[in-house]
């Protein structure tokens, strides 16, 4: 309960249809809901999205600077990836129906989906679940300063970022096409087990 809410004022609000407030649409099967305190302002410190991907549809790799989240799944299953930055891991969790990942407060992490017509929830310990989008920090950040940091060439690092939209959300992008398929979406990389969570059409 917030100290600050007046609970007897008539603007006071306790339901909300989270089905009236999207927050990004890709297409009629990969779409984000959610829920903070500008959709229900008796919120206090929790918010969710509610997640809808069809297979290999990705939620893009992001972390959230103001809280942790609770990855919980409904239908369907999906991959969980965060990297630990105390560890230097990548970790990996397939989760299906009644099973969650935690993703600790800023931590970098990205959700793809196994299967179609998957449901996540992710659950915030915050009223708003902020975020900061791995495309806008690629699209964002000067070509010259990546490529003069990393030692990279500048006119290949452009290119390759050409086709990137800012604030994807869920990828990849309709407009991709692939002139490439991988046999094997998974391989093994040294000195963890880790299975790549890429797979595509």
């Amino acid at each position: 309960m917030s100290k600050e809410m007046d609970y007897t004022s008539p603007s006071v609000q306790f339901f909300h249809d989270v089905n009236s407030s999207r927050a990004f649409t890709k297409d009629n099967q990969n779409y984000i809901n959610v829920l903070g305190v500008e959709q229900l302002n008796t919120l206090s410190g929790t918010s969710l999205l509610d997640i809808f991907l069809d297979a290999n549809n990705v939620v893009e790799p992001h972390y959230h600077q103001n809280a942790a989240e609770l990855v919980y799944c409904i239908r369907g299953s999906a991959d969980v990836s965060l990297f630990n930055p105390f560890t230097k891991q990548l970790l990996t969790y397939t989760i299906t129906p009644g099973q969650v990942t935690n993703v600790p407060q800023g931590w970098w992490h990205y959700e793809i989906a196994r299967e179609n017509k998957t449901h996540l929830l992710a659950v915030f310990n915050a009223s708003t679940p902020d975020v900061i989008l791995g495309s806008d920090l690629l699209a964002f950040t000067p070509a010259n300063v990546m490529a003069h940091t990393y030692c990279l060439d500048e006119k290949k690092w452009k290119e390759a970022i050409k086709p990137l939209q800012p604030s994807t959300f869920i990828g990849p992008p309709q407009s991709c096409d692939r002139s490439y398929h991988r046999a094997n979406p998974y391989y093994q990389q040294a000195p963890y087990a880790y299975k790549s969570p890429y797979y595509y059409y």
